[in-house]
């Protein structure tokens, strides 16, 4: 008899409802009843709304099954679940779902598609083939295929990578390193967690690759401890990958030596920014430090350090593999490529969604994300993690490229999209960022720890009807104080998402709030 295939993700957010007793539930009740399977753990599509998602090959072709439980199980078989059946549950063939097909996949093309933990599989799909055409090239063309693609950086920023990685080629260092930004603590986001679960080898390729390129030999994963099973994904990754000899000393006898170590954060939302990341890898008190002198001169332990986000990382193997003209064909002016969009929030089909730029919000939400959970009207959307500005439904139509949010006063950041119906309370929104910021801030600049606090109390003397006016321009001289004098983002871009509801929602402050 052979052996069928049956993909069920091992993926935070189909583990979260159930994807660990669906496969147990599988794997039962095919032994019990005399079937012979393969059970596959594969990463996430990203089709979140649609988790657990299995799937089963059938004469090479993959046919899904939805939202299943294990209570489905036996009826799944009953139905003819190894043959593809019919069933309730049936979407059909994974390449014919239009959430999926109608994405440009770059960064994200194996996520889903592959057995997450299985080199074997990897380089049945590309695996370290970019490193291995890295070494034909050379560092310099890397660099250089990496600068032509316009590639930016996906952690928010949007710096571009080709300059930062020509920065640290060319300075001086007996030791240089390879930082990798994974605390991903923005609000609505899951890229960077979906792609070390579901692709973890490719990350680590990506990390080899920038290795190469500077002349960096050790890299690390600084990783959120809030992501425990990608510690485990990860470490398991980094342990296959090293016993096969693509991380180590001389790795394939390319004479290029790479190694990779995991580290985990202990919570900090303010370790997201790069300098206070390289301080506590470095095992100091995770606070920002003064620039310059810029990382990619003095980073990690002193030595020249390219900090990119997992995304940032990921995105490069392709365009070694296929060329970066053709990824800065994609994408709109100055924001090239693609980015790993999160719909989240008040959301009927929450999940990733990777597109070029150029795309709108309004798209996303009706055509990705159909809408609101709840039917009723959106009434704003936040882009860009909690320190994002709240677009109200007027604005989203505008196309999302770094230079068309910057010019409405808001920014892309990680692509995290969180959507609020009519019923939300922004006057409640706009305390949330400052309260938020005096919760989270490192304490190192007077503007962000003190700023911070003192918004939350100007926004509830608004909210109650104290002096608004009075209140109101004090607030806005509290942004500009925030935002000029800063040290870092976390203070520098609270006001964001509080100048946004004061330009936009005002009413919800005339209201006195809403409990």
């Amino acid at each position: 008899m052979s052996r069928v295939k049956i993909y069920v993700p091992r993926e935070t957010t189909a583990v979260s409802v159930g994807a660990d007793e669906v496969a147990l539930a599988i794997a039962r009740h095919a032994k019990a009843s005399g079937n012979i399977v393969q059970l596959v753990r594969n990463g996430s599509w990203g089709a979140c709304w649609l988790e657990p998602l299995v799937e089963v090959e059938v004469d090479g072709q993959r046919i899904a099954y939805g939202n299943v439980e294990p209570e489905d199980v036996p009826g799944l078989f009953d139905a003819g679940l190894l043959e593809g059946g019919d069933h309730e549950k049936r979407l059909g063939p994974i390449n014919e779902i239009p959430y999926l097909i109608s994405q440009d996949r770059w960064t994200f093309w194996r996520c889903g598609l592959t057995e997450a933990l299985s080199l074997e599989d990897f380089q049945l799909h590309q695996g370290f083939k970019a490193l291995q055409k890295a070494w034909e090239i050379g560092a310099d063309a890397v660099i250089d295929a990496v600068t032509e693609s316009g590639l930016r950086g996906r952690g928010g920023a949007g710096f571009p990578t080709g300059i930062k990685w020509r920065t640290v080629a060319d300075a001086a260092g007996d030791q240089k390193y390879i930082a990798c930004n994974a605390d991903e603590g923005d609000s609505g986001t899951f890229s960077d967690r979906m792609l070390m679960e579901g692709d973890p080898f490719g990350l680590i390729e990506a990390m080899a690759v920038a290795g190469f390129a500077v002349g960096a030999s050790k890299g690390y994963i600084y990783l959120r401890s809030e992501y425990p099973l990608t510690h485990m994904i990860l470490t398991r990754a980094i342990a296959t990958a090293r016993d096969a000899g693509w991380l180590g000393n001389d790795i394939q006898g390319s004479g290029f030596d790479f190694d990779i170590e995991l580290h985990l954060g202990a919570g900090s939302y303010v370790c997201g920014e790069e300098t206070a990341m390289l301080e506590s890898l470095e095992g100091k008190k995770g606070i920002v430090r003064y620039k310059p002198p810029l990382p990619a001169i003095e980073g990690l332990f002193g030595k020249p350090t390219v900090v990119n986000n997992v995304v940032s990382l990921a995105s490069v193997p392709n365009i070694i593999n296929l060329g970066g003209e053709r990824y800065a064909g994609m994408g709109v002016n100055r924001s090239k490529g693609t980015l790993a969009f999160q719909l989240a929030g008040n959301i009927k089909r929450g999940g990733l969604v990777e597109k070029s730029f150029g795309i709108t919000l309004r798209e996303l939400i009706e055509e990705y994300g159909g809408g609101t959970a709840s039917g009723r009207p959106v009434k704003a959307v936040q882009v860009g993690g909690p320190l994002g500005a709240y677009l109200p439904e007027s604005q989203l139509d505008t196309p999302l490229d770094y230079e068309a949010f910057t010019e409405i006063g808001a920014m892309i950041g990680h692509g995290g999209i969180v959507v609020f119906d009519d019923t939300a309370d922004m006057a409640q929104q706009a305390r949330f960022a400052m309260e938020f910021c005096a919760i989270e801030s490192c304490g190192k600049c007077t503007p962000c720890r003190i700023g911070s606090t003192r918004g939350v109390e100007v926004i509830d003397r608004m909210i109650n009807d104290e002096n608004r006016d009075e209140n109101y321009d004090l607030l806005v001289e509290l942004c500009d104080t925030m935002e000029d004098a800063s040290l870092c983002a976390m203070g520098g871009m609270t006001p964001y998402p509080v100048r946004s509801v004061l330009a936009h929602f005002a009413e919800d402050f005339a209201s006195g709030g809403q409990e």
